[in-house]
């Protein structure tokens, strides 16, 4: 539940109110006094007896919600004529559309969109495979794939459930990079069922963004795919949280005076993110990565770890340090957490080394509260918007795609990834950067491009460009 009222929670009250003087004071009144906040009134219809308003209210959670249709309703002189939740009628009928490109209005076109000129198209395509990258929607095309088995906060939903969160991914797709995004939400759980579907419908795609597959099958699913298919293959919730994370650490460190070899850094949450966020970290000169999860420290010493843990264990940890959470921070310069809300306290930040760093990104409650972590934190950032530095996957995956697919690029590599961290840095401009601005904000229409042109750079110098 929200702790603050939120757009995700909001509601639109349609009420009739007496046309008396102090109407509408005693309609804001209500709400307020049920702790709803006001956004916006819209719709004025006035008539003498009465004046029909529309009314915008965010709210924390639908009991709230309720909560104040109830104290309105209770008004004397106040008629409520109807409501709706924004969220759900944003949503309904879906979030995006298919359009086509150009008109048929005649003949002509008609013979050449359709038969019998698209089968010259098509043989030359039949002759000439690699065409299809330049004559069909694969130039421009990324499946977005989830068995909903790990989505937002949320967990094992199913694919029915999972549809709003991709056609949401698509909607971002589309808005931040122009790339089409298609939802392909399976009926299985099973890796192996998961890479043969994707690979049968790989030719329509110019790229594969795997989304909220539950570790540790997602390290399988990316790991099978990326080796039988010659189209970019990405995880984002691996790696776009990886990417955005370190671009935040890029800026946060030029705050703080501290240099990445000289980094001690506490991950809480050894899944998919927290083993992406290791790896990324480590690729950019980090030395010192020490995964915890519920039993504590991660290392070489347990015998309860699966495949992706081992992994971990085996890579990071170069101490072999033991131990729950809490001591694990002592001396640390970073903690990063992709768990649970209220894992850490004020006194533990108290126990890291100076000018701590503190991205807790926990959605929709952090690992700690900003106002918590406020005057013994040096720079801190969250997953959430209504936070400063909001570390934010959409930063990362609409450009690093555009890019991909811009190159013709059959993979994204590591280097793609610490191209994409450092174009997303550099949009914050050294002049501005502040404890409070390490990262762009995700509605910087710039991060996109300068994301996309990195990518395909990186792509182009590391030779994973389609020859054409």
């Amino acid at each position: 539940m929200a702790d603050t009222p939120t757009a995700a929670f909001s509601i639109r009250l349609r009420v009739r109110l007496d046309n008396v003087p102090g109407a509408l004071g005693r309609l804001a009144s209500a709400i307020g006094s049920a702790g709803g906040n006001i956004w916006s009134l819209e719709g004025f219809e006035a008539k003498r007896s009465h004046l029909d308003e529309d009314v915008v209210v965010n709210c924390t959670s639908e009991a709230h919600q309720q909560q104040v249709i109830e104290a309105v309703q209770a008004q004397e002189g106040i008629e409520l004529l109807s409501w709706q939740d924004r969220t759900f009628a944003m949503h309904d009928g879906g979030k995006i559309d298919v359009i086509s490109r150009m008109p048929v209005g005649d003949r002509d076109d008609l013979s050449m969109a359709y038969t019998p000129g698209v089968a010259r198209v098509c043989k030359a395509i039949e002759a000439e495979p690699a065409l299809a990258h330049e004559l069909t929607i694969k130039k421009n095309t990324v499946a977005i794939v989830s068995d909903g088995t790990a989505v937002l906060g949320l967990g094992d939903i199913g694919p029915l459930g999972a549809m709003p969160v991709m056609e949401g991914k698509a909607l971002l797709f589309k808005e931040f990079a122009g790339v089409d995004g298609f939802p392909i939400c399976l009926a299985t759980k099973d890796p192996e069922e998961i890479i043969d579907t994707v690979v049968r419908i790989a030719p329509t795609f110019g790229g594969i963004n795997l989304e909220d597959i539950a570790a540790p099958g997602c390290f399988v699913v990316e790991e099978r795919l990326k080796e039988l298919l010659d189209i970019p293959v990405f995880h984002d919730d691996q790696h776009g949280t990886a990417v955005v994370t370190l671009a935040a650490l890029e800026n946060a460190l030029k705050i703080v005076d501290k240099k990445m070899h000289d980094l001690t850094v506490v991950i809480a949450g050894v899944g998919a993110a927290g083993v992406a966020i290791a790896k990324i970290l480590m690729e950019a000169g980090v030395p010192n990565v020490i995964g915890a999860d519920r039993k504590g420290a991660v290392h070489t010493g347990r015998d309860d770890l699966n495949v992706a843990k081992q992994w971990f264990a085996e890579n990071t940890n170069p101490d072999k340090r033991t131990g729950d959470l809490g001591g694990l921070l002592r001396g640390s310069d970073l903690f990063v957490g992709v768990s649970g809300p209220n894992l850490i306290t004020r006194d533990d930040v108290l126990t890291m080394a100076k000018d701590p760093i503190v991205f807790a990104m926990a959605n929709p409650d952090p690992e700690i509260r900003p106002e918590e972590a406020a005057g013994v934190v040096a720079v801190m950032a969250t997953g959430r918007s209504d936070f400063p530095n909001q570390i934010n996957n959409v930063l990362c995956f609409p450009g690093i795609f555009r890019g991909a697919l811009d190159a013709g690029a059959t993979a994204i590599t590591e280097n793609m990834k610490l191209a994409a961290a450092g174009a997303i840095a550099s949009a914050v401009p050294e002049a501005e950067l502040a404890p409070d601005f390490v990262i762009p904000s995700v509605f910087d229409h710039r991060v996109g491009p300068m994301v996309a042109a990195a990518a395909a750079e990186a792509a182009v110098r590391d030779g994973v460009v389609r020859q054409r």
